[in-house]
């Protein structure tokens, strides 16, 4: 008796790191396959895009640097709140963001190195490692560090969980579609290699990971997303006279939100979700 009851269970055990392996490998293997065989255009960059008002004052090499400030300092300050005490959370949040923010900083050198992008001299201070300026090697830091601080206001301040209901069908719905988005603009380096690893890794979370969490974190991203825009609406062009980061128009889906490349707010979803799933488990 104890053996039939056992089998089922003893048959999910082998199915499961299975299933594991696939939902991982095809993306990644699909993006392998991309990056391999993809021929970018050289010095093929668009420097003319709409524009959403003009900022004088960041028409400056310190440009990209201002970002930070204004990203990191008032989050930094709010962080000693007697309510949400966020620098507590600082001990799983900070190795989280470094993991996390080292993968990306990787795509973003091979993406640099290859013409998928680049960064405007005219406007950051011109010190590069590994080809990426330091304020963008900030960016990986700053960015997170807010947009988590804002993921644990909504946590603290709205009790209820609003998307809860929407949830189950919501992340299966993204992960395909994205899937599917991916495949079908095959070819855009950017868009092929976004798409495909988010729409894997929403898939890995929901068959996989802890989902207690992810309506909220996708109320936080829809929150976040402002700010999120203003600072990408600065970087590709949208307040100055040229982007700071140029874009290859071949390798992306050529759809933006005012001045920012739709591909980044898909990319800006996998850099928060990647960052808070660590620090939820780690927390």
């Amino acid at each position: 008796m104890d053996s039939v009851v056992s089998q089922p269970s003893r048959v999910q055990a082998r199915v499961r790191p299975v299933l594991q392996a696939i939902v991982v490998l095809v993306p990644l293997l699909l993006v392998g396959w991309q990056w391999a065989t993809d021929l970018v255009l050289p010095d093929n960059y668009l420097m003319q895009v709409p524009e959403v008002t003009r900022l004088p004052w960041l028409e400056t090499k310190w440009a990209y640097f201002y970002l930070h400030i204004f990203t990191f300092v008032p989050v930094f300050l709010l962080s000693f709140d007697k309510n949400v005490h966020y620098y507590r959370k600082w001990k799983p949040l900070i190795p989280a963001i470094v993991i996390v923010g080292g993968l990306f900083i990787a795509w973003d050198v091979f993406f640099t190195a290859q013409g998928v992008w680049n960064f405007n001299e005219r406007y950051f201070a011109n010190i590069r490692f590994l080809h990426l300026p330091v304020e963008e090697w900030l960016f990986f830091f700053t960015v997170p560090f807010a947009c988590v601080f804002i993921y644990e206001c909504l946590n603290f301040y709205i009790k209820k969980d609003l998307l809860a209901r929407a949830e189950s069908w919501l992340t299966p719905l993204m992960g395909f579609g994205f899937l599917l988005t991916g495949l079908l603009y095959w070819g855009h380096l950017y868009t092929t290699t976004t798409f495909l690893l988010t729409g894997g890794f929403i898939l890995y979370h929901w068959l996989f990971l802890d989902g207690t969490y992810r309506s909220r974190f996708y109320l936080s991203y829809l929150v976040a997303l402002i700010p999120f825009l203003i600072v990408n609406g600065v970087l590709t062009g949208g307040y100055t006279e040229q982007p700071v980061v140029i874009y290859n128009p071949e390798e992306y889906l050529g759809i933006r939100i005012t001045s920012v490349p739709l591909d980044d707010s898909v990319y800006g979803f996998l850099l928060m979700f990647g960052v808070v799933t660590l620090f939820e488990r780690w927390r």
